[in-house]
């Protein structure tokens, strides 16, 4: 990708860190992560970020707080990430400058949709995504294939949009429980029933098979 976009994570749990900035750099972006805001003016000077996604809880200064110093030196769109889901709360986060707000637990897959919901509104991210024959249309959910819609339902239209931004690349079940369901510890069989319904109708009007299986590891998406 060109220019990717850069998003800066600010999250002192180190798994939730790790897994963030995983799935920042498996849609192809960059990423930059800390545990908390010591020397966040700093960063944002150099770093530059496009997205800044915030927890709320940090130790030191807060995610609000955080959150006035980025609105403060930039532009770049805030998702902040907390328990408290109070909607005096998240007026509080509105009210600086956060354009979005996500409750923990939250789904890895929902965040990445509304990172990329941000990120497109600022056109640091593309809205459709050409495959072969395939098309599809994240900001309208659209999918088309050899000109024709596909009707899928909203697990097989995230599971379709994780292969795609993934494309080319090998996939094992328990990355795609964890991105698509936010767990995994579902049974794999989850995965393979979703695969096979998104393939039949992906290709009940004839054309090459988009979705490949690797024995042994996962499914990868790549063009015929």
């Amino acid at each position: 990708m060109v220019n990717p976009a850069r998003v800066l994570v600010v999250e002192d749990d180190d798994t939730i860190r790790s897994a963030l900035v995983a799935a920042v750099e498996s849609r192809g972006w960059v990423a930059t992560a800390v545990p908390d805001g010591e020397g966040l003016e700093q960063l944002l000077g150099t770093f530059r970020p496009d997205l800044v996604v915030l927890d709320w809880m940090l130790p030191g200064r807060s995610g609000i707080e955080l959150a006035r110093v980025v609105s403060a030196s930039g532009d770049a769109g805030m998702i902040l990430l907390t328990a408290r889901d109070g909607v005096d709360d998240k007026l509080r986060g509105f009210g600086v400058g956060v354009d979005d707000y996500l409750a923990k637990p939250f789904v890895m897959a929902e965040l990445v949709a509304r990172m990329t919901a941000i990120l497109r509104r600022r056109g640091r991210a593309p809205g459709v995504v050409e495959i072969g024959d395939l098309l599809l249309d994240l900001d309208a959910g659209a999918v088309v294939r050899a000109g024709e819609p596909v009707t899928l339902t909203g697990t097989e239209l995230r599971l379709l949009a994780f292969l795609a931004g993934e494309r080319g690349r090998t996939l094992s079940k328990t990355q795609i429980l964890t991105q698509v369901w936010g767990y995994d510890s579902y049974d794999p069989n989850l995965v393979e029933v979703h695969v096979s319904s998104l393939r039949r109708k992906l290709e009940e009007r004839g054309g090459p098979r988009l979705i490949q299986t690797v024995r042994g590891i996962g499914y990868v998406l790549r063009a015929a």
